[in-house]
């Protein structure tokens, strides 16, 4: 079955920098569509960054833009997210998702149009 497996969250003073990567298993990388979103307590899940299935072409909230970025590497069925200039207000369980599609050049910023999501991982930002 499809997994998606985040990791590298953690606790990290403002200012600094995490690398989150979810690791997909169980379906053929290349044809997702990734994105990352988040959700803080109290708030609704939103969007953070999402990237094309072949990578490439990446869009990004505005709240992260300039501080965040998304890639993926299809030969390890991999997508990142790093993380720069951390803010408290960055703090948030975040989460990876995956997208099928035949559109090459499309990516996705609706958690409703993804297929599977991942677990979440912590992300901390103490002030």
């Amino acid at each position: 079955q499809v997994q998606l497996v985040e990791s590298g969250g953690g606790l990290v003073q403002a200012g600094g920098s995490l690398r989150l990567s979810c690791a997909a298993s169980g379906l053929t990388f290349s044809t997702y569509a990734m994105g990352w979103f988040r959700q803080a307590p109290g708030k609704e899940r939103e969007f953070v960054a999402a990237i094309r299935r072949s990578g490439g072409s990446t869009v990004a909230a505005d709240s992260v833009k300039g501080r965040f970025t998304i890639a993926r590497d299809n030969t390890k069925n991999t997508v990142y997210l790093q993380m720069n200039s951390l803010k408290p207000e960055d703090t948030a369980v975040y989460y990876c998702a995956a997208k099928k599609t035949y559109l090459t050049s499309s990516y996705y910023t609706r958690g409703q149009d993804y297929d599977y999501w991942g677990q979440g991982t912590q992300v901390t930002v103490s002030s």
